[in-house]
């Protein structure tokens, strides 16, 4: 029998069309980054579910917490398309909350400015993994997961992956298929490429010597290594989509040699049958759940064993974060591991207490095809990180105040990083904060894309030093905060990062990045607009890698040092046909990915939404950044940047500050953006049943 479960219609075939950057990128140095094919398929389907059971009352206190079981057990109860409301007041709670395999499903609160969750213990609640860990080790107040399965251990396979590997193939064809299921997230990898030939290339190695051939380099091409499946690189999670005939979500796959329909169509250009690729994935992965307006706090969860976070997702597909103001964790606020099509969007994140490195906002591992956008983050060191086998994701649309890292005095940590191999094909677009980064920490990464982001490579004021001892919300209190004066560079691309495009930024700090970019000699580093082809860190060798501005395309940004043509700041953006790597100043291997040199100035708006979005302020300009853009509201920039919706919303919280210190601050996503909180990022389409 089949029971409805689902209202849009999910797997209708990609219909081609002309993409929004078209005329300005090449087509092998992009992909589409529509609503189509990022964030939860169709949108966040929770407007039209029903409430299961009660609402529960608040209970417990900060002297005697309570037991989660009373959620635990209503979150057990509920089946598919309901949502468990949480009532108003405070929830002191001795340990987790856990959503296992569960589908169609949302835990929601009344806002976040009414309903609120302490956390006081990190606790393994339900063993829906069978593996002993909470939430898979990673510690979370609030775990979204389904059945054990990473990059150590595969629930499923992995089984070898033996046809279909062209870019813009929607059918693969894998040796076997169990527990294989229609609407369930399905990881494809292959092994790390052996030879660096200058183009695109996948490596985590960490000593030298690796075979290469010109313009290729020896290595080594990362100093941490990285937790993607062992030997190999290239990752991404897919959505099945078909298989045996049907398109039914919930169908299973069976037999041998099965041609698997996924969503989407391959994005990337690298797969290679030479490198082995083969595909996992979790028998019973949880499928469209979220959490959406209410306020959870970590101050006094004690940092689990493990890293820990406010929210996990971890084998799950079509999940959500809304309307969360997310505060005081050790390390990251959101965590989405092997999972594909996350919406995060009109969150407050505040306070990664531990300032340093993991500290993070958001942070993606084995996760593709998400859509982080419109999001606050207030003194976290390092808001956005795209990790190892992230490929495709949008972060669009979010502001960073005060990157709070306590290592290193006077130091400006990046608002986003590229930080792990197969960090690839990803876009940035109409962020504002202090730097845009693709490090060489956990590998390599390859054309990703900047588009109309405001990087001033400042904060307002950087940490100093502190009275406390660290690592808690009184540390942070009592910090002293001065001037940034440690990498101040809103762009940084390092060694090993290829086919990057740069377009309608606005980059920079007059009187502060008073250089255009790094060179070869290394002469020049801590204050240019662009430090390229070197890495920061003292322990990757000092081999500066040609490659990186060999194949960065740079068209109509806007800076302070006006590509060293001297005159006014910011009044000659850079239109400059040198910075197109056109056919004829590539290697032959690097070819394939050349960029044409557009026929004019005229930049699309966005690279996302073909025209203002939904959720858009009525009264606030489109676009907002760029060398289009006139009459902005942020100073000093003449006039080519417009504050964007987070900024306004973190503006007007009661008490907030200019420089980012203090808080955390009252936040109710509603308040700042009206409906906005529960509009889906697409038009929803026909009806669609899932078998049983």
């Amino acid at each position: 029998m089949k029971r409805t479960v689902l209202f849009i219609l999910l797997f209708l075939p990609q219909i081609a069309h002309g993409q929004l950057w078209s005329g300005v990128l090449s087509s092998s140095r992009a992909i589409d980054w529509t609503p189509n094919t990022k964030g939860v398929q169709g949108g966040i389907p929770s407007a039209s579910w029903t409430q299961c059971g009660s609402t529960i009352a608040a209970y417990g206190t900060s002297s005697s917490p309570g037991s989660p079981a009373t959620i635990q057990s209503a979150v057990d109860a509920c089946g598919a398309n309901t949502y468990l409301q949480l009532g108003a007041g405070s929830f002191y709670l001795s340990g987790s909350i856990q959503v296992c395999s569960k589908h169609n499903f949302e835990i929601r609160g009344l806002g976040a400015n009414t309903t609120f969750i302490y956390s006081y213990g990190l606790t393994a609640v339900e063993n829906c993994q069978d593996s002993g860990d909470q939430c898979g080790g990673l510690d979370a107040i609030i775990c979204f997961i389904g059945d054990y399965n990473d990059t150590g251990t595969q629930a499923n396979g992995p089984v070898n992956w033996t046809a279909g590997y062209s870019q813009g193939t929607s059918v693969i064809t894998l040796a076997s298929v169990p527990n294989l299921v229609i609407g369930n997230p399905i990881i494809l990898d292959q092994l790390l490429d052996t030879i660096d030939t200058g183009t695109w290339f996948e490596q985590i190695a960490t000593t030298g010597g690796n075979p290469y051939t010109s313009p290729g380099l020896p290595g080594p091409y990362t100093y941490n290594g990285g937790p993607v499946r062992a030997g190999r690189g290239l990752t991404h999670v897919y959505i099945v989509a078909g298989c045996n005939g049907s398109t039914t979500i919930g169908t299973a796959c069976s037999g041998t040699n099965v041609a698997v329909t996924i969503t989407p169509a391959l994005e990337e250009p690298n797969w290679n049958s030479a490198l082995s690729p083969q595909a996992w994935w979790a028998s019973s992965p949880s499928t469209y759940v979220g959490v959406q307006n209410l306020a959870i706090d970590g101050a006094n969860d004690g940092c689990g064993a493990n890293n820990s976070y406010g929210i996990a997702f971890w084998n799950a597909a079509n999940v959500w974060e809304q309307g969360v103001r997310d505060t005081n964790e050790c390390y990251e606020h959101v965590g989405i591991t092997e999972s594909a099509r996350a919406t995060i969007r009109n969150n407050y994140f505040f306070l990664a207490r531990f300032a340093a490195t993991s500290s993070y906002g958001v942070g993606m591992y084995a996760s593709s095809d998400s859509l982080i956008e419109n999001n606050i983050a207030q003194a976290i060191a390092g808001a956005f990180i795209t990790n190892e086998g992230t490929v495709g994701n949008v972060i669009d649309y979010n502001f960073e105040i005060n990157g709070y890292y306590s290592v290193t005095g006077a130091f400006v940590i990046p608002m986003m990083n590229y930080h792990g191999v197969a960090s690839d094909l990803g876009l940035l677009e109409g962020n504002i904060g202090s730097r845009l980064d693709a490090d060489t920490v956990h590998g390599t990464g390859n054309a990703g894309t900047m588009f109309r982001n405001y990087a001033s490579g400042m904060n307002v004021v950087c940490w100093e030093s502190t009275t406390g001892p660290g690592g808690d919300y009184a540390s942070y209190l009592e910090s002293t905060w001065g001037t940034c004066t440690n990498s101040v560079y809103p762009i940084q691309v390092d060694p090993f990062h290829r086919f990057f495009n740069i377009i309608g930024n606005v980059l920079g700090t007059t009187g502060v990045t008073t250089n255009y970019q790094t060179n070869s000699s290394q002469t020049i580093g801590n204050d240019v607009v662009y430090f390229l082809g070197q890495s920061y860190q003292g322990d990757i060798p000092p081999t500066y890698d040609t490659t990186v501005v060999q194949t960065l395309y740079r068209w109509g940004n806007c800076d302070n040092t006006n590509g060293g043509n001297g005159g006014t700041a910011f009044t000659a953006c850079q239109f400059n046909s040198a910075e197109v790597p056109v056919t004829a100043n590539l290697a032959t291997s690097q070819q394939p990915y050349a960029q044409f040199v557009p026929s004019n100035h005229t930049l699309p708006a966005s690279f996302i939404y073909s025209s203002k979005p939904s959720w858009w302020p009525s009264g606030k300009p489109w676009p907002i950044i760029g060398p289009d853009v006139s009459g902005g509201n942020i100073s000093g920039v003449n006039g080519e940047v417009y504050t964007n919706p987070a900024e306004d919303c973190y503006n007007s919280l009661s008490g907030s500050t200019s420089n980012g210190t203090g808080g955390p601050f009252p936040f109710s996503a509603s308040a700042c953006y009206g409906n906005s909180s529960s509009s889906p990022n697409a038009a929803p389409l026909a009806g669609y049943e899932m078998a049983e």
